[in-house]
């Protein structure tokens, strides 16, 4: 695998490091504080809190991946982890239009996005370059 450059490396590993604290923060504050991440008019229950514990037993290992490959300078785990952590975002996202809450909506698309650009950069920039009679 070729080196991808620093500028892009670091974009990407922002980018997707930044997408997934906001989702580890969210489900953490859903374990300690039910009633700030509930919709409004509903009051937290049994069934909540282990919904907040299965969206934290994904999260928060997502995150500490996303935290090694960053670490290790891995471009490849990165890419992985990374679009994982965008289609999860856009998931968010649909999930807040079925429920009618822009909030919900607004921010996860917006990491979505942030998350597909981060993603394609950092793939353009780790295809290796082809020869053509033009380079050659």
């Amino acid at each position: 695998m070729q080196n991808v450059q620093p500028a892009t490396m670091r974009i990407a590993a922002l980018i997707t490091l930044l997408d997934v604290l906001v989702a580890s923060g969210f489900s953490i504050a859903s374990l300690v504080r039910p009633e700030l991440i509930a919709p409004a008019g509903t009051t937290p229950s049994g069934a909540s809190a282990i919904f907040a514990m299965y969206a934290a037993a994904r999260t928060l290992p997502l995150a500490a991946a996303v935290i090694l490959a960053i670490t290790m300078g891995s471009p490849f785990a990165l890419l992985i982890l990374g679009s994982l952590a965008g289609v999860i975002q856009g998931l968010d996202a649909i999930i807040g239009v079925l429920h009618g809450d822009l909030g919900k909506t607004i921010g996860p698309l917006v990491l979505a996005g942030l998350q597909a650009y981060a993603m394609l950069r950092l793939y353009k920039a780790m295809r290796p370059v082809r020869l053509t009679r033009t380079t050659l």
